[in-house]
């Protein structure tokens, strides 16, 4: 692997390639405008996060590196190390990607792999352990040639939510602590993971406490204030201090809050949010909607559920609470359905938007039940929308959904 000379060159083509252009100049520009104090520190926490990982790595302790919310980021926890997300948001690197990899595949998948083939990632860089899932067949194949530049862990996923199920995952988080242990040179103990769980289960109760702002109508912030600052997070090597944060940061929008007035209430659901997917939000939010809630893995469907704190195996524990994740590689994948169901009740939904990325099988086949769901047993509008990691759609997706938001 070629050596990243100088951080901070890396650090501005990394930031780049991660906020694209609409992020880095529209949106912050429209941040600071509205919320300068309130969600400002957010938005440059998430560039100043690949400066950080370089200051954790000084102070030589773990970093490991993820793709993916069914990696138990309490075992991390349990062991000091650093969690973070892999980039895998922008085209920039596919070109490379596909030198190696087919054209149709899935955008995540070959950003995420050119990213580490061409090492313009911090992130990826700076991780000691690149953890892979067997969530899709693409990610499966793919993680065998990102081995070649750095050592990879996957964790066998189990395909249905069932007893079976359980313990295999169970097994594998076995499996995936014994690793971290033999990699780092440490013992991690029951009680270290225990220690793990509470901190885990308080930072997704208060990013729970930040999202349900949204419920309130007219909403408080818009939806892309919501989605960048709980994609921030994800970049917060703090975990402990995210509760003392989200807490101030509401406190901050109950007071400062700019509200949006009565418009259209839209759930976006499908295939992970973030980079260049904004374009959606923007396109919502250009059109008259505010994007109150968020069932992808980016908003509710990764943080709804906690582990239970005293349950007697934490291993059998940590297995049930990731595997209630409503991913589509599930089958059959009832849990999305109980949570779309709870979410456009309480966050008084107009409509449904379901974003895939290109060549993302399972959550396109899943678009039938979906729409079946919305349409049929909530009786409210849903929309389908398929896109990619470029800009090239920008004006078909605005053209869409301002109709969409206009019969609404």
């Amino acid at each position: 692997m070629k050596q990243i000379v100088y951080l901070e060159e890396a650090y501005q083509e990394s930031a780049g390639a991660l906020e694209n252009e609409i992020y880095t100049k529209e949106f912050e520009m429209e941040l600071k405008k509205n919320l300068p104090e309130i969600f400002e520190e957010f938005a440059e926490g998430r560039k100043n996060a690949f400066l950080n990982v370089k200051k954790i790595k000084d102070q030589n302790k773990p970093v490991i590196g993820i793709f993916c919310t069914y990696f138990p980021q309490e075992l991390a926890v349990a062991m000091d190390a650093a969690v973070v997300s892999l980039c895998a948001t922008s085209d920039e690197t596919i070109p490379a990607a596909e030198q190696d990899l087919p054209k149709n595949l899935c955008p995540l998948i070959k950003s995420s792999y050119g990213f580490g083939k061409t090492d313009k990632c911090p992130f990826f860089f700076f991780s000691d352990l690149v953890v892979g899932e067997t969530t899709c067949d693409g990610k499966k194949k793919m993680y065998e040639y990102l081995g070649e530049f750095k050592p990879v862990h996957i964790m066998e996923l189990p395909n249905r939510v069932s007893e079976d199920g359980v313990t295999l995952y169970k097994n594998e988080i076995i499996r995936m602590k014994e690793k971290l242990e033999e990699t780092f040179g440490v013992t991690i103990t029951e009680e270290d993971i225990r220690r793990g769980i509470r901190v885990k289960n308080a930072e997704r109760d208060s990013l729970k406490r930040l999202y349900s702002v949204m419920k309130a109508d007219p909403a408080p912030i818009s939806g892309m204030d919501l989605l960048n600052t709980l994609v921030a997070t994800t970049f917060n090597f703090n975990r402990e201090g995210i509760p003392a944060q989200m807490d101030a940061l509401i406190e901050k929008i109950q007071t400062e809050g700019k509200s949006q007035g009565k418009k259209p209430r839209i759930l976006i659901t499908g295939c992970p949010m973030g980079g260049a997917t904004t374009k959606v939000v923007k396109a919502c939010e250009d059109n008259g909607a505010v994007v109150v809630a968020y069932e992808n893995c980016s908003g509710a469907k990764s943080v709804e559920e906690n582990v239970d704190e005293n349950a007697a195996d934490v291993y059998e524990a940590l297995a049930r609470k990731y595997l209630n994740i409503g991913c589509s590689v599930m089958t059959p994948n009832d849990n999305r359905i109980k949570l779309l169901d709870k979410m456009i009740d309480e966050y008084k939904i107009d409509g449904v938007i379901d974003m895939e990325l290109q060549a993302c099988h399972t959550y396109a086949i899943e678009t039938l039940r979906i729409k079946r769901f919305v349409n049929d047993e909530k009786k409210i509008p849903y929309m389908n929308l398929e896109t990619d990691y470029s800009q090239a759609d920008i004006g078909q997706l605005n053209t869409r959904i301002a109709a969409f938001i206009e019969m609404l």
